[in-house]
This record gives C-alpha cells, structure tokens and sequence, in this order.
C-alpha cells in the first residue's frame, strides 16, 4: 500500500527544525566527504599494480594474495567494527579509522617487497573497516525509514567520487612521479579529511538535545509499537547483539547476496584496469577513463536504486535489487563477447555495468538495517559487509589465478554465475521491508 505523505513536525519550533536540518547536512556531506577519502586510499592499489608488476616482477597471483588477504581482515573487522559501533562513539571510531589508515598508504609508498605490501595493505584494510559501520549508525540515527533507501544512496556516491578522483589522476601521479606516489599523495590528503571529520561529526540527535529522528518525523509512536521496542537505556551485551543479528533469516538472505555482488563488484574495480589492457587492447589512459565512468555511472544508478526502493517499491529493497544483478548477468556476458576491436561496445558495456552494480551493493546495507533494530545497526549492516568482504577476497586471488592459469574467460564465466546466484538471494526479500513502514499508515518525510 503506497504510503500518504503527511508533515508532521510542527509540534517542534522553527529554531529546532532549522537545527535539526542544518546537523542533518552537516553530517550528510561530512560522511560523504570521509568515505570518500576512505576509498582515495583503498582503490589506489589496483591503479598502481600494473607498473608494480612491471617494476618489480610480480605475478598477477602474487598481488591477488595480497588482495585477498586484506579483504578478508576488511570483512571480518566490518563485522566487529560494526559491534564496537552500536556501543561506541561513531566520531571517534571513523575519523580515527581514516587516520590510520593514512599512515598504513604512506608506509606502502616505501614497500618493495610482497610480504611488506601483505602486511601493510592488511593494516590499512583494517583500519579501512573503521569507515563503513559508523556512516550506517550515523545514516539510521538522523535519518528515518521512510527516506533512507535515498539518503544512503546519496551517501554511497562517496565511493564513487573517491574511486573517480583517483582513478581520474593516478595516471598523471604515475607519469610524471612513479607508482610511489599513488600511495603517497592520497595518504597525505586523507590525514586532513580525518581531521575534518573528527571536528564536523556527532553521534545523535540525542547527543545535541535534540529530538530523535523519529520523533521528528511523526513515527515515534509506530517505532515504539513495534518487535524492536524504543531506542531506550538498555545497552546490549555483545553477545546479545550477535544474536539478534545472525538469528535473523533476512540478514542472513542478502549477507549471501552480498558474498557474490561483491565479486562481481570488486572483480571489476580491482581487475579492471588489468583487465582492459590485456584483454581489450587500451592504454592505461583508456583504461583509467573508462574507470571513471564506471565510478560516475555507479553513482546515478545508485541514488536511482535508491529512489526506485523509497517512492516506486515502498521501502522494499529485493525487487529493485535483484534485477539489477539479472541485468548486469546479461551485461558481463556482452562484454565477454565483445571484439577485442570494439573499444566502443566494451566502454558502453562497463558504463552499465558501473550504473547498476552499486544499487545492489548500496540496498543490501540499507536492507540489513530495515530488517533489524536501530540499535544494532551497524553490526547488522556490518555483517554483510563482512560475507561482501569474504567475496572480495575470493576475487582478489579466485580472478588473479583463473586469469593466469585459464584466460580472462574463465574470469567472466565466474562473474556472470555469481551475478544469476546473488539475483536469487535477493528475490527471497522481494516483499520485505522495515517493520516500521508496515506499521505506518502515514508516510511522514522530513522537508
């Protein structure tokens, strides 16, 4: 049933809407700001591997060890981020993350051997795993049920802008001072962005005396009414919180969905530039800018998937997400067959590839927290992170070995499946949704 709109935050002055707004923004561009800096320095070491595999003659499969390695520690320190989250200062946990992670960028750009660039890109991807559970407490805490398919849509896009800006520029960094400094230059710049975020963030309305989001919008009572009880003293335990979370049949649907979006997903944003050199025949220019476009295209189509599930499928998540992935199986499977001579059809085929790949990324953490309460949000959203990260681990040395010992088909044939299975997980949620809108007889959207 669509949803009425109705305002419903008159009972508070202008003064208080007007503050309510102002730290809605603020936290809103402060997160998008951060997150992307977070993938300034993740990105970076995809764009370096080809000139470090040149330099220092390594193997595909010896970079895609290192990938794997850090992705699984990124994985599993989403989930225990996202526990520490729930329990612990947002603030501190992501402008410290950001920092650290600086550091670890930094200490690559003076690396040369395996074992050094295993250890530090683990810690950074450690430290990289501080940025994802707060932006999802900070997002459920300031922005309410009935909008925050959109919000965090919009919020998502910082991966793309800081996976845009460097891919738009490490050409440029690697002409004109070496692979060093793709790891340097961003490390330095994400220092700053963590300084920002420490002085522009706070937790909760609560935190600034002000209403809760729910209470801003009209659905403090329907919270109130529902399984998951009021935002209230009680502090679970971390055992607790676990519980809730892995008991819960749904988390546990799009979490296996997410294992193989993100192969599909990081498959191209690690391998792509490798990818379209040797198998499509571009320059590492060609190749770069078609990296942007993927990036900018994942942007529109991830604020598009997120409208679609807010206004068009009322707050539902699976429909729009699962055929997204059916659509990018028929892609991938398009840009298999192209012709190594049509640089045109490959571009037009990884730009739609880009737009509808990060709508199912983007609604499987939004999903996750429609289906649990506000209070373990990021460990729920976390968690599927986590099963994300154990895909990206797979791709990371899965595509590096079957590109080296079968051919970037294989690489593609391994793509299109786990596109067609996450699709099947997904629809398993097509009609479910946050327990808040199936109680809502309003819709009540913050203006």
């Amino acid at each position: 049933m669509q949803l009425r709109n109705k305002k419903n935050n008159s009972q508070y002055s202008d003064s208080c809407n007007k503050v309510f707004s102002y730290w809605r923004f603020r936290t809103m561009y402060s997160i998008v700001m951060g997150y992307a800096a977070f993938y300034l320095i993740r990105q970076n070491f995809s764009l370096a591997v080809p000139a470090m595999c040149s330099n220092l003659h390594y193997t595909k499969s010896d970079i895609g060890i290192v990938m794997s390695i850090a992705a699984a520690l990124y994985g599993f320190g989403k989930c225990f981020f996202g526990v520490v989250g729930d329990r612990y200062s947002a603030r501190y946990i992501m402008s410290f993350g950001l920092l650290f992670s600086a550091f670890m960028n930094i200490c690559m750009g003076f690396s040369s051997i395996i074992p050094v660039f295993a250890v530090f890109w683990s810690l950074n991807y450690c430290f990289q795993s501080m940025g994802y559970p707060p932006c999802a407490k900070l997002l459920t805490h300031w922005f309410s049920p009935v909008e925050i398919g959109t919000k965090w849509a919009v919020w998502n896009t910082s991966q793309q802008m800081g996976s845009a800006v460097i891919a738009f520029t490490a050409p440029v960094i690697l002409m004109y001072f070496g692979w060093r400094y793709i790891f340097l230059i961003p490390g330095v710049i994400a220092i700053l962005m963590a300084i920002l975020l420490f002085n522009r963030l706070r937790d909760t309305p609560e935190s600034l005396k002000l209403p809760s989001v729910e209470k801003m919008t009209g659905l403090a009572s329907v919270a109130e009414s529902s399984k998951w009880a009021p935002e209230n003293d009680t502090r679970l335990s971390y055992f607790e919180t676990l519980k809730m979370v892995l008991s819960n049949k749904f988390v546990w649907f799009v979490g296996l969905a997410n294992f193989f979006v993100y192969i599909c997903r990081m498959t191209f944003l690690n391998w792509g530039p490798t990818f379209l050199l040797e198998s499509k025949g571009s320059s590492l220019t060609s190749a770069g800018f078609q990296m942007v476009a993927f990036d900018l295209a994942g942007m529109c189509g991830g604020v598009f998937a997120g409208y679609l599930s807010d206004k068009v499928f009322n707050g539902r998540r699976g429909p729009v997400s699962s055929l997204y992935m059916l659509i990018v199986a028929l892609l991938v499977t398009l840009l298999w067959l192209s012709p190594k001579d049509s640089p045109l059809l490959s571009s037009v085929c990884m730009l739609c590839v880009g737009f509808l790949i990060t709508g199912p990324q983007i609604l499987i953490g939004v999903a996750a927290t429609d289906f649990s309460a506000k209070k373990i949000a990021a460990t729920a959203s976390g968690f599927t992170g986590t099963l994300g990260y154990v895909g990206t681990a797979v791709a990371g040395f899965g595509t590096g070995y079957l590109a080296d010992k079968y051919g970037w088909e294989a690489v593609f044939c391994a793509i299109v499946g786990s596109a067609i299975v996450s699709a099947i997980f997904l629809v398993l949620t097509w009609n479910k949704r946050s327990e808040i809108l199936n109680k809502a007889s309003d819709r009540v959207p913050l203006e």
